[in-house]
């Protein structure tokens, strides 16, 4: 493990019990320059694992609840009239924030869900005709409930892709769970935590995760498992050139994570899952994505 986010780890796994997997996979898609989407049922602790994450990273932080009449403006922000000066003053909204955490974002309506698009993928926004920039870094962290719940909206294609990763947190294992019983919940522990770095720090790490070696081999390798999706009868449409860089981005942030200046084929199996399974939809509707890709490891061969 990286000796620089011994700190960072040592907090979150004792406020997010048992899920120390999820730990290093969310923190790499930070690494990474990536967004996370968080799919799971009301109550495991999704809203608890961001304000956690955003404490830790010392970044500026907003919350919102995403709800079915929420406007853009509501989000990005809105310019109002100065009758004293005759000029409109721009107010910016909850997305100019570094850490921006968009709870139950698919109970939002797509006119909304839309609005982000521009702020994930150019870190930046327009009102009005006017182009706004965003603080560097940023991140946004959607928590998302199941799409068969009622009072909600499936979030469009081009929505997930802007998502490096989709996490599940899960239900916790028995040991954690009774603990969880014991303590009374985590949330009361977030105030307690400390900021281990803060947005330059976070630029720097990030810098020096764009630095991690490539080989020519492990890119041959990302690129067989992306055209493996490709093959017809498995997926509606293949991963896309833009999946797999996330792929790699994702894999150099994982073995920065784990103290290794180079991607290793453990790197890319790590980061595979989590990257390409929102990205893809099966043919056969019984059968998850997940699973189908997690099969892919198993034939691709690594070299």
């Amino acid at each position: 493990m990286n000796p620089k986010l011994e700190p960072i780890f040592k907090q979150l796994n004792a406020l997010i019990l048992g899920k120390q997997q999820l730990l290093i996979q969310i923190v790499t898609c930070v690494l990474a320059r990536g967004h996370v989407l968080l799919e799971d049922v009301p109550g495991v602790g999704k809203t608890t694992l961001a304000h956690a994450l955003a404490a830790v990273l010392g970044l500026n932080y907003q919350r919102v609840q995403f709800t079915n009449d929420m406007l853009p403006a509501d989000l990005l922000g809105v310019s109002v009239f100065q009758p004293k000066t005759s000029e409109f003053i721009f107010h910016p909204g909850p997305v100019f924030n570094s850490f921006l955490l968009a709870d139950e974002i698919n109970r939002a309506s797509p006119k909304l869900q839309s609005a982000l698009l521009e702020a994930m993928e150019e870190r930046q926004v327009s009102v009005d005709g006017k182009t706004y920039a965003l603080p560097n870094p940023f991140l946004v962290v959607a928590t998302q409930n199941p799409t068969e719940q009622l009072g909600t909206y499936p979030l469009p294609e081009s929505q997930l892709d802007r998502f490096m990763m989709c996490l599940s947190i899960g239900y916790p294992a028995e040991k954690e769970e009774k603990q969880l019983y014991l303590s009374g919940g985590r949330r009361q522990f977030v105030p307690r935590l400390k900021a281990v770095c803060n947005g330059e720090i976070l630029q720097q790490w990030q810098a020096e995760v764009a630095k991690v070696n490539l080989s020519a081999t492990a890119a041959d390798y990302v690129y067989r498992l992306v055209a493996a999706t490709r093959t017809p009868g498995t997926f509606a449409t293949g991963l896309s050139p833009r999946a797999g860089l996330a792929v790699v981005q994702a894999a150099k942030a994982h073995a920065w994570v784990h103290g290794r200046a180079h991607v290793v084929p453990e790197d890319v199996k790590a980061v595979w899952v989590a990257v390409a399974a929102h990205r893809l939809q099966t043919l056969q509707s019984q059968t998850r994505s997940s699973t189908l890709l997690t099969e892919m490891l198993n034939y691709v061969a690594v070299v």
